[in-house]
């Protein structure tokens, strides 16, 4: 199984992940339509990609009135756009701000994986977003937090 990582400390701001989604996706440059979204904090210098992390137990797929997220051939969460009525249970429910609003259709859009190849990880010249096993994706988020924890301690120490 795999999993998204994502590392603010990479990402450089330059929104070529939701260029190249919305192209990938809607045939079209522009952000809004794009499944992945920058999000910003300019007070703390922080830029942070926000996609759906593919959930094991989706809350979005619980809530959906309609059925219309099911799990494709590739183990990714999508939306059957035939059935989804723009409802935004699943927005408004998703902790993780994966799923997302179409500005032109009015119904929801969230990553589908582009067919088990995310065209975001391709594209980000950074590598702040990477599509990595769950076992490495756990083991880099062990090693930070203990990086952290021995910092917080040298610094306690100082």
């Amino acid at each position: 199984m795999k999993t998204f990582l994502i590392d603010p400390d990479k990402c450089t701001g330059c929104r070529d992940c939701e260029m190249v989604c919305s192209l990938y996706h809607e045939k079209v440059l522009n952000p809004a339509r794009s499944r992945i979204t920058v999000i910003r904090d300019p007070l703390n210098g922080i830029e942070l990609p926000a996609v759906c992390m593919q959930c094991e137990d989706p809350v979005c797929v619980l809530v959906c009135p309609v059925n219309a997220i099911y799990v494709d051939e590739n183990g990714a969460k999508v939306i059957d756009y035939s059935k989804c009525m723009g409802c935004r249970t699943c927005v408004i429910t998703c902790p993780l701000g994966g799923a997302l609003i179409d500005p032109v259709t009015g119904k929801t859009i969230k990553c589908d994986l582009c067919g088990g190849d995310p065209m975001c990880v391709k594209f980000c010249s950074t590598h702040a977003i990477e599509w990595v096993d769950v076992s490495v994706a756990n083991q880099r988020i062990k090693r930070a937090t203990l990086e952290r924890y021995l910092e917080a301690l040298r610094k306690g120490k100082g």
